[in-house]
């Protein structure tokens, strides 16, 4: 797994009614990554429909909102034992 940010649109989501998410994006941010799976050159929602869809309506105002934070739950690439520091297995 693997936090970064990606632009809105490389995202694919269902549009949900974010209802107070708009408001609270705001004037908070993204409190919490959206969750994502890398398929092909995209990336698939699997949990933060509303926060995409208030993202969505916030970059209409700002270009800011247009990159979000997102969990990349599908990229192992840095899970081998040397991600954690050293070669020894531990579990």
């Amino acid at each position: 797994m693997i936090n970064t940010t990606v632009r809105l649109d490389e995202i694919d989501y269902e549009t949900r009614d974010p209802g107070m998410l708009v408001e609270s994006i705001r004037v908070r941010g993204i409190a919490i990554p959206v969750h994502v799976n890398r398929v092909g050159d995209r990336y698939v929602c699997t949990d933060g429909h509303k926060r995409l869809s208030a993202c969505a309506i916030l970059a209409k105002e700002d270009e800011k909102y247009a990159r979000i934070p997102v969990l990349l739950k599908n990229d192992y690439s840095k899970s081998g034992s040397s991600f954690w520091g050293n070669t020894q297995n531990r579990h």
